[in-house]
């Protein structure tokens, strides 16, 4: 047809284009209308001939060298056409991705510019979709550092010669429709840095990856179709605050070793169903490159971990949890991140994802970078992922890691090794906007969710709503819950002290009541409690292995009746006396028949699923956690008894009296002063029941309600406390 040499690429162009630090690739390659006809341009990387085909066209270009074929085509317009490329062992035809308009559109990168993309993962990173009538897949990734991004993968031999992006302009943010690519393609960026160095990352947004130690992104679309429709009707019909809420915490990977996402499905919800547990909460699930860091160090925040199977796979272990009535918990991680320069430190050759300055980015304790809160892409970046697990996983609860670290400037850090904020104070106020952006959107996009924050410090509001203001100035920072640790410390070191010694600490056990509506709480027995030397719960208690074991049934008594919900950890259900490890999980053969010693485990179980089931049957002891109303203290100063008594009440009045004694005594005839009403108590739960392990002091017979006066109350009862252990009496 009379093809005709192309002008020549200037040498900037040209060495730009090759190098992969142009930001325009598509102004030079592709077709553009030119005089005299069409100039078509392809870089085709060790090709050794290209031609454009269309309709009643078949026309060999020019070889350029470097991999550059163009010609100028006398037609009037530009045609829909193909590439014939030819190589020394095959001949393909092809789409050329430098023929498509971009595929990402002015809304999504105006949200991007704004920091207000709430769908950031449906504009940013791998897509496959079909653009201008031809199935492919679009990559995009913000890289507003960069010269030039170009993708790599297992389709173009981990060489982006042939792939660069196109910059979109302020965004900062380069984008690639890439045809006839579809799911399970290996990918990355080659992003050439403004040193003109390159580094090869993975994608910040890819929703699957390679299973560590590999790194690479896949390209990924979700098939899962979901069948937990009645659980997310319902699921937000009951403020948590006022609903049961029970957690089983566990570690995926080591829950059960070996078993994948689909087999987990198979076994855990049976499991956590049958001890009645109302939630399970998985310690972090996104992909990070260490297992040592159980999740903690992430460095894929939208890609369930690839060690336990695909995104879908996770997805279908959801589904059967949910179809099981139990809510899932998340722990997510957005303090810090890894340093690992394939993944987003120092992303496209400058700070980006990290505080520009280095004091503030690294973080003093785990050898880790903290986010630029102050950045709206970095907090969009963020607030979007916290909203793609609740929304397209159906993650019913967030529980955010670490939240102090992120609050406070001095954080682990010296006088002279941070800078006051703007008002003089230490209070990171970017990551108090952050939080409270996170909370709101979260809270207005997943109905139903929750989010929990565990958070040391007495900061002010961490549950309160973030537009009531605070006497320190601040608004809310909009939790629905929050990990009362203060509880924790506090009421483990009573427990790990000998009897005899307790009364001195009588106070660990009764100060938490003094602010226990301060915040709504969650009582945390978690995998931080049982590791690096603290000593599994039932290896803490003083005393033979059957104290030990008493001991840790009464606290199990006593967490479940206090104000707050309750949260485990696995093997503490059972009484394992070693710590956990991520590399062989709870020590499941305790519960093996052939132990001699298994009854002994079962029993602490058997309390569990006790526990569990008359706590759901008792709106008392979950139905007014936050309302001061809800709790009277019976007796809390018997420090030289070790004896703790007080009533729950449900929102109706009904009272559920529970007594715990923390002495290895009886103590026969002890008198309770009560409410006049009811007028008898019946005995619900008894922690030193014989089927549990314990020496079976119990109360079978209804105690009545007696009209003598005793701890300021009009009635009392007289009743037998059993030795390092909790009753529950409720009202007839």
């Amino acid at each position: 047809m009379g093809v005709r040499p192309a002008e020549p690429l200037g040498d900037e162009d040209r060495g730009r284009l090759l190098h992969g630090a142009h930001h325009d690739p598509h102004a030079l390659l592709g077709a553009h209308t030119v005089p005299g006809g069409v100039a078509f341009r392809a870089l085709r990387p060790f090709a050794r001939s290209v031609e454009v085909v269309a309709e009643g066209l078949r026309a060999a270009l020019y070889d350029e060298g470097d991999g550059l074929f163009a010609g100028v085509v006398p037609l009037r317009e530009i045609p829909a056409y193909r590439l014939l490329v030819t190589y020394e062992d095959a001949e393909v035809e092809v789409h050329d991705p430098y023929r498509f308009l971009p595929a990402l559109g002015e809304l999504d990168l105006h949200l991007i510019r704004e920091g207000r993309h709430e769908e950031l993962w449906r504009a940013l990173g791998a897509e496959p979709m079909t653009h201008e009538g031809v199935p492919g897949t679009r990559f995009s990734v913000w890289a507003p550092n960069a010269q030039g991004v170009q993708v790599v993968g297992d389709f173009n031999y981990w060489d982006g010669t042939g792939h660069p992006m196109r910059s979109l302009g302020g965004a900062g943010v380069w984008e690639l429709f890439v045809p006839d690519l579809g799911e399970g393609a290996l990918y990355k960026f080659l992003i050439t840095r403004p040193d003109g160095s390159h580094t090869m990352r993975a994608d910040p947004m890819a929703r699957r990856t390679e299973a560590p130690p590999a790194n690479a992104s896949i390209v990924h679309a979700s098939h899962h179709v979901w069948t937990d429709g009645p659980w997310m009707e319902r699921r937000g019909e009951r403020p948590v605050h006022e609903a049961p809420f029970s957690v089983y915490e566990l570690h995926l990977a080591s829950w059960r070793p070996g078993l994948n996402y689909r087999q987990l499905a198979e076994q855990l919800p049976a499991y956590v169903k049958d001890l009645g547990f109302t939630h399970v909460e998985l310690m972090p699930v996104a992909e990070h490159p260490f297992g040592g860091s159980w999740g903690y160090q992430v460095t894929g925040f939208y890609a369930p971990t690839a060690r336990l199977g695909t995104p879908d796979d996770f997805k279908f272990l959801i589904d059967a949890l949910h179809r099981a009535g139990i809510g899932v918990l998340m722990d997510w991680v957005p303090a810090h991140f890894p340093r690992d320069d394939w993944a987003l430190a120092e992303f496209d050759g400058r700070p980006l994802y990290e505080h520009g300055d280095p004091a503030r980015a690294a973080h003093p304790d785990w050898g880790t970078l903290e986010f630029d809160y102050g950045r709206t892409e970095v907090r969009n970046f963020l607030v979007a992922n916290a909203v793609y697990w609740c929304q397209e996983f159906h993650i019913d609860g967030l529980r955010v890691d670490a939240v102090a670290s992120m609050l406070y400037l001095d954080y682990s850090r010296e006088e002279g090794q941070w800078t006051p904020n703007v008002h003089g104070g230490r209070e990171n106020l970017d990551a108090v906007a952050f939080l409270q952006e996170m909370n709101a959107t979260v809270y207005r996009r997943c109905p139903g969710v929750v989010t929990i924050a565990e958070e040391s410090t007495a900061w002010d509001g961490v549950t309160r709503a973030t537009h009531h203001v605070g006497p320190g100035g601040f608004g809310g920072l909009g939790f629905g819950l929050k990990w009362n640790m203060g509880w924790m410390h506090d009421s483990l070191v009573y427990v790990s002290k000998e009897p005899v010694h307790r009364k001195y600490h009588h106070g660990e056990m009764t100060f938490s009541m003094i602010y226990a509506y301060s915040e709504n709480y969650v009582l945390p027995i978690s995998h931080d409690e049982v590791v690096h030397g603290k000593r599994s719960l039932v290896s803490k208690m003083p005393g033979d292995w059957w104290q030990q074991r008493a001991n840790h049934r009464a606290y199990l008594g006593f967490m479940w009746a206090h104000p707050g919900k309750q949260l485990l950890f696995m093997g503490q259900e059972f009484a394992q006396g070693a710590e956990w490890s991520e590399g062989h999980g709870p020590d499941w053969w305790l519960l093996d028949p052939s132990y001699s010693a298994e009854a002994d485990h079962r029993g602490v179980r058997d309390l569990v699923r006790d526990l569990n089931r008359v706590y759901l049957d008792t709106p008392a002891l979950w139905q007014r956690d936050t309302a001061p109303e809800g709790f009277e203290w019976v007796v809390g100063d018997a420090s030289e008894d070790n004896v703790f008594a007080f009533l729950r009440y449900d929102a109706s009045g009904s009272p559920l009296l529970a007594v715990s004694n923390f002495s290895p005594v009886v103590r026969h005839h002890y008198p309770l002063g009560v409410p006049a009403r009811p007028a008898a108590w019946v005995e619900v739960l008894n922690t030193d029941a014989e089927r549990y392990g314990g020496g079976g002091v119990v109360s079978p017979d209804p105690v009545k309600t007696e009209a003598t006066r005793h701890h300021g109350r009009p009635a009392s009862v007289t009743v037998t406390l059993p030795p390092l252990a909790t009753v529950w009496w409720r009202g007839v």
